[in-house]
């Protein structure tokens, strides 16, 4: 790498810095015009840095809505090349039906795209809430589940992560790696040097590494305590007993267990320990599921649980 090679980095990283620490938009652009006018980098370099910047000015600000829907879209579609979607009408309908009528007791009961509800081909025990509204539940959590209010507790911890957005967060590391690819990208486009174009490709090598992570990886357990918290404060607006989260959680610790721990317990703390958590703050006693919640669980659950 020759010194203008090295003066021109040296130059794109001050700039960043500065734009970065300093949140002035000003400042980046009156540096890359003493830069320009110096001849230390030429228009079109000027203008790349300058995109760059813009990028990554972007990863700090609050996604809106639309930005949220169309992220959770793109999250769910991923998970769906990986788990296939259920093709049982009736019992879509049904989770739809429940997951709306929970979403309304929310602390938020819209979002840009609305709440979307659906069954995923999998005997996997877990649930996928993607930014925006877009929940997933697979025929292996449904399982889980003996009655009505046993699925309202898992649908209600997943509208509540979407209701604390704690899918976006990890969405918005991934749109700054995405940023830095941008920049990446521009200076080793109009630098033409070798290093850089090596370090475009570690970028966008990473931009797959943040998407695996989401599906990995999982919440946080604080994440997960708080989704768990909220969800309970839900079922009871919405006329739920709580304790049906206990013994959701209960059951399902049984049966990652037997099922060797694959799927929920990939991407979440224990069953059992957040069923221990919530034993401090439930106190009732459980309770008999309602007959009519009941027989239309039965009447749309229960085939698919038992396979017919």
């Amino acid at each position: 790498m020759n010194a203008r090679h090295i003066l021109q980095m040296t130059l794109v990283l001050c700039l960043l810095t500065a734009m970065l620490f300093s949140g002035c938009e000003t400042v980046r652009e009156a540096g890359t015009k003493i830069a320009k006018d110096a001849g230390v980098i030429s228009a079109d370099e000027a203008e790349s840095i300058n995109r760059g910047a813009q990028a990554v000015e972007k990863t700090w600000q609050d996604l809106t809505p639309e930005q949220e829907y169309y992220i959770g879209r793109a999250v769910a579609a991923q998970v769906l090349q990986t788990y296939p979607p259920l093709d049982r009408p009736q019992a879509n309908a049904y989770l739809n039906l429940l997951g709306q009528s929970l979403a309304i007791f929310s602390e938020r009961p819209e979002t840009f795209g609305g709440y979307h509800f659906l069954l995923l081909d999998s005997d996997e025990i877990n649930a996928f809430a993607a930014p925006g509204g877009l929940i997933l539940v697979t025929r292996g959590m449904l399982r889980c589940c003996e009655n009505e209010d046993e699925l309202a507790a898992v649908l209600a911890h997943e509208i509540c992560h979407v209701e604390k957005k704690h899918g976006l967060s990890s969405i918005k590391q991934g749109r700054l790696t995405e940023a830095f690819t941008i920049i990446a990208a521009e200076s080793a486009k109009q630098l033409g040097s070798e290093e850089l174009a090596s370090l475009t490709q570690e970028f966008e090598a990473s931009v797959g590494d943040v998407v695996m992570t989401l599906t990995t990886s999982g919440y946080s357990r604080k994440q997960e305590s708080s989704a768990d918290a909220a969800a309970v404060k839900l079922l009871r607006r919405a006329g739920y007993p709580e304790t049906a989260m206990i013994t959701m959680l209960d059951r399902m610790d049984e049966r990652l267990t037997d099922a060797g721990g694959l799927g929920f317990a990939k991407t979440h703390p224990s069953a059992r320990s957040r069923a221990d958590a919530l034993r401090t703050t439930i106190t009732g006693a459980v309770s008999a599921p309602d007959a009519v919640r009941q027989q239309r669980f039965s009447a749309v659950i229960k085939p698919i649980v038992t396979g017919q």
